[in-house]
């Protein structure tokens, strides 16, 4: 008995120690939080944190499993370390203190199954997974589309889905909004062309793909997407160029491709009002100024702490009544994760989201700089189009957009200018001191 004892649970660690196990988790992980809106509306809210709350304690058993080949120093960056810390701090002078740490909880489980998916799963890995979930998804919203507005002709509202295919969009299909459809469009083309690069799937399979996330793009309507084209397609160009350039003369490229980043945010906010008449997104960006000059007026009131972490907006807590009382409105994020980070947790937290991400980016970008490799492009070039998409919207704070921010933040926090990584590279010392 007590023989059969041991065996079970060494079978157990086994099997979530192993390759097939963690690919399965991977593909489970990101098919749960990308599909979360389809899965509380199909069932409810409290289906959804049972399905996260399971893979978190899952992901435990797998970390635990592994904790012999994951250095604990390596674990987590830093930078989130300190984010996450500042917004539980801000519970204690939340308006609503339980909520506020229920909030938080939600924001630091998702971030604890992208530290699992960062350790279990490598880049080229995490990027197949997701370019299988992504493909699923995207042809079930397109076939959800299909089906409403062109064979049966009906909106289908316990999915938010209109059926407005046949007049060419805007669409949703099963991501409840045309931004939040643009954006995860526009990450799955990114997914989808690094694929082709490195031949993991095959020729056919990847013209297909980026067909289908070009399509439902275009067909979202969703203004934001022009920015995130342009803004993803010219940091490729421009991390080709780096690639492509030898290591004594990289230095000087970075610091002048890093002058014109400068130079192109001045110029795109002098040009502000041309660029938005161009995309024919100026009743979006409308309803946006006005919303952050409200925000801006209760920032003023709490700077420093901000008024509490609650991530997406809790409708009837203090200041987001107030301020969609002001504005006739029912806004649920502050429609820029900056400012929504602004207005929940001050500029502290603001510069702590801000080293957290920025730090994450320089690192990414750097290495796959100098890395052969086209699969390391994959996370700079992600978190480049979650950063931009924050300035629109919130998706970088919550649900799947947190939830890759944070898993490409791990994988920067691996690269070898990360100093855990060197520190953890050093042999040990020998001798007597």
């Amino acid at each position: 008995m007590t023989s059969t004892a041991h065996r079970e649970p060494g079978r157990l660690a086994a099997v979530l120690a192993s390759a097939a196990f963690a690919r399965a988790y991977t593909s489970v992980v990101l098919g749960a939080i990308f599909g979360s809106y389809a899965i509380e509306r199909l069932t409810s809210h409290i289906t959804y944190i049972t399905i996260v709350v399971g893979l978190c304690v899952i992901g435990a058993g797998v970390l635990g499993a592994r904790r012999e080949e994951i250095s604990l120093i390596r674990l987590v960056p830093t930078t989130l370390v300190v984010f996450l810390g500042w917004t539980l701090s801000s519970v204690f002078w939340s308006t609503d203190r339980g909520l506020s740490f229920t909030s938080w909880i939600s924001t630091a489980g998702i971030a604890f199954l992208a530290i699992v998916l960062g350790h279990v799963r490598d880049t080229l890995q995490t990027a197949r997974a997701l370019g299988d979930v992504l493909r699923v998804l995207l042809s079930v919203s397109l076939g959800i589309e299909i089906l409403s507005g062109v064979l049966l002709d009906m909106p289908f509202r316990f999915l938010g889905v209109r059926g407005d295919i046949a007049q060419l969009g805007p669409i949703q299909g099963i991501f409840g909004t045309r931004n939040l459809l643009g954006f995860v469009a526009v990450l799955a083309l990114i997914t989808f062309l690094i694929e082709y690069r490195t031949q993991s799937v095959r020729v056919g399979t990847s013209v297909a793909s980026v067909a289908l996330a070009g399509s439902l793009a275009a067909l979202s309507d969703s203004p934001t997407v022009l920015v995130l084209a342009v803004g993803v397609g010219a940091a490729t160009g421009a991390l080709a160029l780096v690639r492509h350039t030898s290591a004594s003369g990289r230095t000087t490229l970075q610091w002048a491709l890093a002058v014109l980043v400068v130079l192109s945010i001045i110029v795109g906010y002098v040009a502000r009002h041309p660029i938005i008449a161009f995309i024919n997104a100026g009743q979006d960006f409308s309803l946006r100024v006005d919303l952050w000059n409200a925000i801006v007026d209760f920032v003023r009131a709490r700077p420093v702490q901000g008024w509490g972490w609650f991530g997406p907006w809790v409708a009837d807590e203090l200041p987001f009544n107030v301020i969609n009382f002001r504005l006739d409105s029912t806004h649920a994020t502050a429609l820029n994760a900056y400012f929504d980070v602004l207005l929940q947790v001050g500029w502290v937290g603001l510069l702590a989201f801000g080293a957290f991400a920025g730090v994450a980016l320089v690192r990414s970008w750097l290495d796959a700089g100098e890395r052969h490799s086209v699969v390391y492009a994959w996370t700079p070039l992600m978190l480049i189009a979650i950063l931009i998409d924050a300035f629109f919207e919130s998706f970088a704070l919550a649900g799947l957009g947190w939830l890759m921010l944070v898993l490409c933040a791990v994988r920067a926090g691996q690269s070898s200018r990360a100093w855990r990584e060197r520190l953890d590279r050093r042999p040990p010392s020998s001798g007597l001191l």
